[in-house]
């Protein structure tokens, strides 16, 4: 399961736990079972990506238990396709009484890579900046779509360029940025941007303070890996990061991805956006993610 299999099916049954958590979890989870930990404490502000945890749940508990968990911010992917307007008025009430914002959302199925979607895609996108604003969300993700095999790569690449010169056009006038993400060809061969450096290449040729790139570290090792190097080329284009780790999906330290250099080095570039958990948790998701917060805050600590 991941994201984008989510997002077609919201009502996924939620993932099994291990026994166990990861070796770096087991002092922190122990130190903040009691209380919640408060999410201002790192110089970059965290999220969750709301669909690797507590599917089984109704929408308002699971935003208690990110609460609970001590992070102010979650990420959606339609989740409210078939909300009324009802509980949209609910919803904010909820997260607000929590706390809580929502600081981005994806949920866009049409191409960008495809020129003769682009107006479907941009009626869609008007729809999604709709309910963002509902959701008082500042950022959408958006997603390049699948190769084109009868057009060039020169050609699918200027149709995503141009598909977002007038996403951003749109998405200024509300106010709401937009983020590109590369997609690793693991999970989607078929995909057009595996790769964060032409990622960043086509949001500097959009040229736009509303396009921004979604630096996605679990793809990008699987894809190209040299993480920290694109990072530093490339950190004023950056308007959000997901964090996971390689081979699995799950929490930050478990793999081969060094998240305490590129921790440390968000801090020293002056990354002020925010840094998203999107990990499948091994144990159970609240101590998970605790866990995972504390790891962030001793990498950046300055006795390290």
């Amino acid at each position: 399961m991941n994201r984008r299999e989510f997002s077609k099916n919201i009502l996924g049954t939620t993932l099994g736990a291990a026994a166990a958590l990861p070796h770096w979890t087991h002092a922190t989870a122990a130190a903040t079972s009691a209380q919640p930990i408060s999410a201002t404490a790192t110089p970059f502000p965290l999220s969750i990506m709301l669909w690797t945890i507590y599917r089984d749940l109704p929408f308002d508990q699971r935003l208690e238990k990110v609460a609970e968990a001590g992070y102010n911010a979650v990420e959606l992917v339609g989740e409210f396709h078939k909300w009324s307007a009802e509980d949209f008025v609910a919803y904010n009430r909820k997260k607000r009484e929590l706390g809580i914002v929502f600081d981005a959302t994806s949920g866009l199925d049409r191409s960008l890579v495809n020129p003769a979607e682009r107006d479907a895609f941009l009626t869609d996108l008007n729809a999604l900046l709709t309910d963002a604003e509902k959701l008082e969300c500042p950022a959408v993700i958006v997603l390049s779509g699948n190769k084109v095999p009868e057009l060039s790569h020169a050609e699918q690449r200027e149709s995503v360029v141009e598909g977002l010169k007038r996403a951003a056009d749109t998405a200024a006038k509300r106010n709401i940025t937009v983020l590109l993400e590369n997609i690793d060809p693991e999970e989607n061969p078929k995909y057009f941007l595996p790769s964060v450096a032409e990622g960043f290449e086509i949001v500097a040729q959009v040229n736009h303070p509303n396009v921004k790139f979604l630096y996605d570290f679990f793809h990008e090792q699987i894809s190209e890996g040299n993480l920290i190097e694109k990072l530093e080329k490339n950190i004023d284009k950056v308007g959000l990061v997901h964090i996971a780790d390689v081979p699995g999906r799950h929490e930050p330290g478990t793999g081969e991805i060094n998240y305490t250099n590129i921790f440390r080095k968000l801090v020293a570039l002056g990354y002020k956006g925010r840094a998203a958990m999107e990990f499948l948790p091994t144990a159970d998701p609240v101590a998970s993610l605790r866990a995972a917060r504390e790891y962030v805050a001793a990498a950046i600590a300055p006795s390290n």
